[in-house]
């Protein structure tokens, strides 16, 4: 681990940032701040564990670091985007989509 400028910031061997004794990663704080609009308590509120100081610092290393946690969040929804894709046609949501119709038009 390394560490950073920010306090109760720390980049992983990963390069992944988190916060300092936790689990709990940088992009994890900012996606609550982006999709739901909340300021820090709020965050605090979600997520006890977490230190107001903590939050605010992941905050400020977001906004020092913006184009690269835009570019992972976009990763990330690109990879949600194709795993639910691929659950269209997975094999049991055809086979319970065809029992469905089964059960909806009675026997045969």
């Amino acid at each position: 681990m390394a560490a950073t400028t920010y306090p109760h910031i720390e980049l992983r061997s990963d390069g992944i940032a988190y916060i300092d004794g936790s689990q709990t990663k940088v992009v994890e704080i900012v996606m609550a701040r982006l999709a739901y609009n909340w300021d820090a308590d709020e965050i605090h509120r979600q997520q006890p564990h977490l230190t107001l100081a903590q939050i605010y610092s992941s905050l400020a290393y977001y906004h020092d670091n913006q184009v690269e946690i835009d570019a992972d969040i976009e990763r990330r929804l690109q990879r949600e985007q194709q795993v639910l894709e691929g659950l269209k046609n997975s094999p049991i949501r055809l086979k319970l989509q065809s029992a469905k119709r089964q059960r909806l038009n009675g026997p045969g």
